[in-house]
């Protein structure tokens, strides 16, 4: 096949949603479809950090979450589709903001008892920053949820984009009886199965037809005709240019534990959604039919193995063909690197590839030398932006318990941030150490981490800070100055850039006033 038939038959995308959604379920049931899995509930177990049976994974066993990003691929109707199944927790959000960055499109997943919820809206955020495509399934009709008009209109206010229903669902709670496509205007009725997919299911064309009315009862029956007029006389056609532009969102309804509506939204899925796009970098745009490679990291997962120090990283690749035991340039590094050891998570397995296209991605076993944001290229320097830190929510001063380890909390502290575990800052004034993290959790995984990988023991001591806000200023003389008047106050991060650590809102805005010709930014990428 040539690069640009490979690069059309690629989908890569990531499901995102608030905890409890129905993410995990989702993603089984895309795989059962997609012949990858026989019965689901297959993919629990083959997360990728399965292997790790550590006393951290028993945190993540005690709470039921999914902390880590897994990567699945599968093969549906002649396309090869890129799955990333994010965690929600927001703890873990970080993960996911970087995650959004290497996919092309999003599939929402909202719960229709409880409607949009905050992590949702936060999430939407982030794929407004970069016009992400997104699709919206409302997940969990086999509950009595709310009015699907009402969740309509939430979604529009709340998330702020135009919606357009595909599907339809007939009934809810106890008696949903299944979906119609509003897309390809056919109504297909599913005997409901958990785990396996069933053959018998009937199509129906053309929804006049009487024996829809003794199948699904002509109350049902009378009042679906009347709901595919209303939402076909209320909105306007399906525009696929809206959508890929970001600007709408299609609408599919269904419960993913019992099959309904999964196959509806994953056959117009692979119609609409966009294939790999091109992508910027510093120094210009990248477009995926170039025939030289390039791509970027965007997590890096250690394994907690002790006995096994292997890092993966998750390569997402932008353009050409990626190929096994080639030299490519390290734009960060020293010198070039080649893997003999790439991976691609099919989702029974991993296994080791020879090559690799625009829109794939793939696991290089790494001893330290790749962090995230690091561009590979076949020669040429550049790097690919859009990669954030956010500023963080928490933040602690790292008190370490044992001067003779010193050299190994350096060591480690380096290594996790570089992992993107948190972000480390550094007072100008004192060399104090703080961590910043999005959420609590973090702090106990450091901790651990460092005792048990690199022998540190440190205390976390709670800081009244409120934001970290980098800063920068066109005229060198002025940042100078404010510099050096607020020097208790300026910090730098992993990448040496200069942060000004605010201790509260209102502080923090009597500072902006004070100097209007410094900017203060709140994610790193500016």
């Amino acid at each position: 096949m040539s690069l640009t038939e490979e690069i059309k038959k690629r989908r890569t995308f990531a499901i995102i949603a608030h905890p409890d959604a129905g993410k995990t379920t989702l993603t089984e049931k895309l795989l059962l479809f997609g012949g990858a899995i026989q019965t689901a509930g297959a993919v629990k177990s083959n997360k990728i950090d399965t292997a790790t049976k550590s006393d951290w994974m028993e945190i993540e066993k005690q709470r039921g979450i999914s902390v880590a990003t897994s990567v699945m691929g599968f093969e549906y109707k002649d396309v090869k589709i890129n799955l990333l199944d994010t965690p929600g927790h927001q703890d873990f959000a970080e993960d996911t903001y970087r995650t959004l960055t290497a996919v092309d499109s999003v599939i929402m997943v909202i719960d229709c008892v409880k409607g949009v919820e905050i992590q949702t809206e936060k999430l939407m955020e982030v794929c407004r920053m970069r016009n992400t495509p997104v699709i919206c399934f409302i997940n969990k009709l086999d509950r009595e949820g709310r009015d699907p008009y009402d969740l309509l209109d939430e979604v529009e206010e709340k998330l702020n984009i135009k919606v357009r229903p595909l599907s339809w669902p007939i009934g809810m709670g106890k008696g949903f009886k299944g979906v119609y496509n509003l897309y390809e205007k056919k109504l297909n009725l599913f005997t409901p199965s958990q785990r396996k997919l069933s053959d018998d299911r009937q199509v129906f064309e053309n929804l006049e037809d009487p024996q829809l009315d003794a199948l699904i009862g002509p109350g049902n029956a009378s009042q679906l005709r009347e709901d595919v007029d209303l939402i076909e006389g209320v909105y306007p056609d399906f525009d696929v240019k809206d959508y890929l532009e970001g600007k709408i969102a299609p609408v599919f309804f269904g419960s993913a534990v019992n099959n309904f509506g999964v196959n509806e939204m994953l056959d117009t899925f692979i119609k609409i959604a966009p294939t790999p796009k091109s992508r910027d970098t510093d120094v210009r745009e990248v477009n995926p039919e170039e025939s030289k490679f390039t791509g970027f990291v965007f997590k890096i997962h250690a394994n907690m193995d002790p006995n096994h120090r292997n890092r993966i990283a998750f390569l997402r690749i932008c353009s050409g063909t990626f190929e096994r035991n080639k030299p490519y340039n390290h734009v960060r590094g020293p010198k070039p690197l080649r893997f003999s050891n790439v991976t691609q998570f099919m989702a029974q397995d991993k296994e080791i590839i020879d090559e690799a296209f625009p829109g794939d991605i793939v696991g290089l076993y790494d001893t330290g030398n790749l962090k995230i944001g690091d561009t590979l290229t076949e020669g040429e320097n550049m790097v690919f932006t859009g990669i954030p830190s956010f500023s963080p929510e928490i933040f602690r001063e790292v008190v370490n318990k044992d001067a003779m380890k010193t050299k190994q909390l350096e060591k480690g502290l380096k290594q996790l941030m570089e992992e993107g575990v948190a972000q480390l800052f550094t007072f100008e004034m004192g060399q104090r150490k703080v961590v910043g993290t999005v959420g609590q959790l973090q702090f106990e995984v450091i901790q651990f981490r460092l005792k048990n990988e690199y022998n540190a023991t440190v205390e976390f001591h709670p800081m009244n800070l409120y934001k970290a806000c980098w800063i920068s200023c066109k005229d060198k003389k002025q940042l100078d100055e404010f510099v050096r008047s607020k020097n208790r106050y300026i910090a730098r991060d992993k990448d040496d850039k200069l942060v000004f650590m605010a201790e509260s809102k209102s502080w923090l805005q009597m500072v902006q006033d004070n100097y209007p010709e410094i900017e203060f930014h709140f994610t790193s990428e500016f």
